[in-house]
């Protein structure tokens, strides 16, 4: 019998779930949308200008990372921070295709307000694949995809392939894409606008509109989605960072989906999850953000060398381990007296002290927090 693939099950388009099953964790989800925003309302400009660019660069690196392409994080950053005003001083100057990935992005989310129309979906597409190639394959760019051959997407050696999902045919895009863009831009059907982000990231992807890049800008979709339930252009928290933590797992859900009914629960499920953790992570960024600023701030005086500068930043990064005096000169590649001169003098200063409950060997040193 040949696998029936969620696009030809007789119910599509329509999908649904279960809101009761989704309940408490959509609760959760939205009570952590409500902290963050809560914390970002209490941080200065500084903070929010960093957060807002970290949250930024991991969700474009992250997403091109998800299909297997390495950003310059630098450079992301740089093209962020440049494209909304911000300083982007040290930072190196972004290539052209870094640009139009950036920009894509900032779209999504900056004008939140606009509609999806095909237009605007060529125009990101576009700006994916400025050479019209995806790797050493001529694709059509900006333009739903044609032709009469399957598009599958494939894993394995060649002669080993395992088809892990087949799309609708080519003649069938656009009218499926007519009736997705027709549901994603009417927020009047009563469903909570994070299960429609979810819904129309699965919807998206089963389409498969393009002919290269369609997690991507289903991802992007997504942001967009986010950033109008968020009602605000800034972003916080990265999705796609944590997809790539479980790149795996991501794509063992979608599969299972699109080989499945169009009743959804667990995708939504695992998209809420994902989303969930995201949130928690943004969360204790933005924490140790408003911390390191705070640090500095109250020490902006206090006379420091670049050694002393550069480890107390690691710490307040979130430094792995316990900081001891070997790791102090094998960071900084120095000899062990002076390590030891520099832990001495940040002791003297009150910014370090020895961890309680530790000698000889074991002693080990942490920042002096509740003073900051």
């Amino acid at each position: 019998m040949a696998q029936m693939y969620l696009w030809q099950d007789e119910q599509w388009p329509a999908m649904s779930f279960d809101n009761a099953e989704l309940a408490p964790l959509l609760a959760e989800v939205n009570a952590l949308r409500g902290r963050l925003a809560g914390a970002m309302m209490m941080c200065g400009l500084r903070e929010k200008c960093d957060s807002m660019l970290s949250a930024m660069t991991l969700e474009v690196s992250g997403s091109a990372e998800i299909e297997g392409e390495r950003l310059n994080r630098d450079s992301v950053r740089s093209s962020i921070a440049r494209q909304l005003g911000l300083d982007h001083a040290g930072l190196p100057v972004p290539d052209h295709y870094t640009e139009g990935v950036v920009q894509v992005m900032l779209d999504a989310t900056h004008n939140f307000r606009q509609e999806l129309s095909p237009q605007r979906l060529f125009g990101w597409h576009a700006a994916l694949f400025p050479t019209g190639y995806s790797g050493m394959y001529r694709i059509t760019v900006g333009a739903w995809r044609t032709g009469s051959e399957a598009m599958q997407v494939v894993s394995g050696a060649m002669g080993k392939e395992r088809v892990h999902f087949e799309a609708p045919p080519s003649e069938a895009v656009e009218d499926m894409m007519s009736d997705f863009l027709q549901w994603v831009n009417d927020e009047s059907n009563g469903i909570d606008p994070i299960v429609r982000a979810a819904v129309a990231h699965l919807w998206f992807v089963t389409i498969h509109p393009f002919d290269d890049g369609n997690g991507r800008i289903g991802r992007t979709i997504t942001e967009w989605l986010l950033a109008r339930a968020d009602g605000s252009p800034q972003r916080f928290y990265s999705l796609s960072a944590e997809i790539l933590n479980h790149r795996n797992d991501y794509y063992s859900h979608l599969e299972k989906a699109q080989k499945g009914s169009p009743r959804v629960t667990e995708w939504v499920l695992w998209f809420l999850s994902a989303l969930r953790q995201a949130l928690l992570s943004a969360i204790a960024t933005t924490t140790r953000i408003s911390l390191k600023m705070r640090f500095w701030d109250a020490n902006r005086n206090t006379q420091l060398n670049d050694r002393q500068r550069k480890v107390i930043n690691r710490l307040l990064d979130g430094f792995e381990g316990n900081l001891t005096s070997s790791k102090w000169y094998k960071i900084n590649h120095c000899s062990q007296d002076t390590a030891s001169r520099d832990i001495n003098d940040l002791i003297a200063k009150g910014i370090l002290q020895r961890a309680p409950g530790c000698a000889g060997r074991s002693t080990h040193y942490q920042l002096c927090l509740p003073s900051v």
